[in-house]
């Protein structure tokens, strides 16, 4: 019931995330950050079982700076990418296997913009655009139909826009606040969040 987007274009990755935390049929809160700062230039939208996805993102963003403080370098975001996925292989054959999904979003000098869609079956491609959660199922046809790699950092957020303003009109599930995070040549930004009543479409 959980919902992340992601875009990459030619000069950044923008992601966005629903900020609700519900059990069951209850709503904890409305203003939960599902995004994990991993590194200066490393981001990642994680949904899932709650103690999973905290867990799970900790122990890659502990890994990832352990191993920049060893080797005086960060890792690039395939790598970054290729690790957390062997991570989630490891614990999918263990006892207690990690039930997340997510979105990884890397920046690199050399290869620019990268986004990574994950499952918690440890699948994982690179891809232009993807979702994940119910929302999701009426997002990426949006995507599909306004999606250009020159899209400018507003019109990737307008996307987001219609995306979360048709999630809000075809779901049942009530999820009326999206945060939004820019990554780029510059760092992780983040952008105003979408709100539901604020929205025309």
């Amino acid at each position: 019931m959980e919902c992340v987007l992601g875009i990459a274009c030619n000069d950044f990755v923008i992601l966005a995330s629903d900020m609700t935390n519900a059990h069951s049929i209850l709503v904890n809160k409305q203003d939960e950050d599902k995004m994990f700062k991993l590194s200066d230039r490393l981001l990642m939208a994680v949904t899932g079982e709650s103690g999973d996805t905290t867990q799970f993102a900790e122990y890659i963003e502990k890994n990832i700076q352990l191993y920049k403080m060893r080797n005086g370098y960060e890792l690039s975001p395939p790598a970054a990418a290729n690790f957390t996925r062997r991570n989630l292989a490891d614990s999918l054959r263990s006892r207690s296997p990690y039930m997340v999904n997510f979105l990884l979003a890397g920046y690199s000098e050399r290869t620019g913009p990268e986004l990574y869609w994950m499952d918690y079956l440890a699948s994982m491609i690179k891809t232009p655009f993807a979702t994940h959660g119910y929302g999701g199922m009426f997002s990426i046809g949006i995507m599909d139909r306004y999606y250009r790699p020159d899209l400018t950092e507003q019109e990737a957020y307008d996307i987001m826009k219609k995306c979360v303003a048709e999630i809000q009109k075809r779901l049942i599930i009530n999820l009326p606040n999206f945060q939004v995070k820019v990554l780029d040549k510059n760092g992780i930004h983040a952008l105003d969040v979408i709100r539901s009543q604020n929205l025309t479409a």
